[in-house]
């Protein structure tokens, strides 16, 4: 069951499921697509999860995975240590991601006119700026993606608090963009939540259910389409980042938010904030 404090929500909340290692072509398509952790509207501002147990991954025995730990050994430790390791030993420290994680793709929606506004809300060069502890849950991501020959794309990440300003007056008292002035604000303006998709080895776009900043109902969490391709690509994503350590937004497929965002956001600011308690269920 779902206790509500402070706003009303129609969160539905299901149970964690790991995804297999499998080509997403072949992947299985479980009931539904999105069996992502969800928090509260982020217009509602946050959510207290409750603790959900994983279960441990199946091991490959194919003959692919032989022939990548022998390439592994003949070419050396990977990439994603060195990364991590370049990351502040303050988790709240602000970094770059295209310097940390350059494997990332960056693409700031809100510095070009590719958004709701259908103009630049960003200076043009923006940097994707994020705390240190979010990055590392993120080049976790990226690492797991990797698996499948796909990666992350970001659309948003730290958001100033006039740019979010502005998205309210043109879209004020609604499910998509929260009040800048209520609770403890948007989690982008604490460094705690990217807006993100999938992209191939080639930095094309993997069909998604929407574009960025569709705020119709076909942008929900919950997939709700026939496309199994789109299906497939969503769930590898939503649970990819559930395994990275992040929630997802019922209304935005893409929002994700770190489970621990109560670290960054001042104390006070969170207590004024309209909370969802998720009470276990069966």
């Amino acid at each position: 069951m779902i206790r509500i404090v402070g706003c009303e929500s129609s969160n539905l909340i299901s149970r964690f499921s790991p995804l297999h290692p499998k080509s997403i072509a072949n992947m299985q398509i479980w009931k539904s697509a999105s069996t992502f952790r969800k928090t509260a509207h982020d217009f509602c501002s946050n959510a207290w999860p409750r603790p959900m147990h994983r279960q441990p991954r199946p091991q490959q025995t194919n003959p692919a995975m032989a022939l990548i730990i022998f390439a592994t050994f003949l070419l050396g430790p990977p990439v994603l240590p060195a990364q991590i390791s370049a990351l502040p030993t303050s988790d709240f420290a602000w970094v770059d991601l295209t310097t940390i994680a350059p494997a990332i793709r960056i693409e700031l929606r809100y510095a070009t006119s590719e958004n709701i506004a259908h103009r630049p809300l960003y200076p043009s060069r923006m940097q994707p700026l994020i705390r240190a502890g979010v990055a590392r849950r993120l080049i976790t991501a990226q690492a797991i993606l990797r698996r499948y020959n796909c990666g992350l794309k970001i659309w948003d990440a730290y958001r100033p608090r006039d740019a979010q300003a502005q998205l309210w007056r043109l879209a004020p008292r609604n499910d998509y963009v929260v009040n800048p002035h209520g609770g403890s604000g948007s989690f982008h303006s604490w460094g705690v939540a990217v807006d993100a998709t999938l992209v191939d080895d080639w930095g094309r776009p993997l069909s998604m259910p929407t574009d960025f900043d569709d705020f119709t109902p076909a942008a929900m969490l919950r997939y709700t389409g026939r496309d199994p391709l789109v299906r497939n690509h969503l769930y590898l994503l939503q649970t990819t980042m559930a395994d990275a350590g992040f929630y997802g937004l019922r209304t935005e497929w893409w929002h994700f938010t770190t489970s621990d965002w109560k670290r960054y956001v001042p104390e006070r600011l969170a207590k004024l904030s309209n909370a969802v308690v998720l009470a276990a269920t069966k």
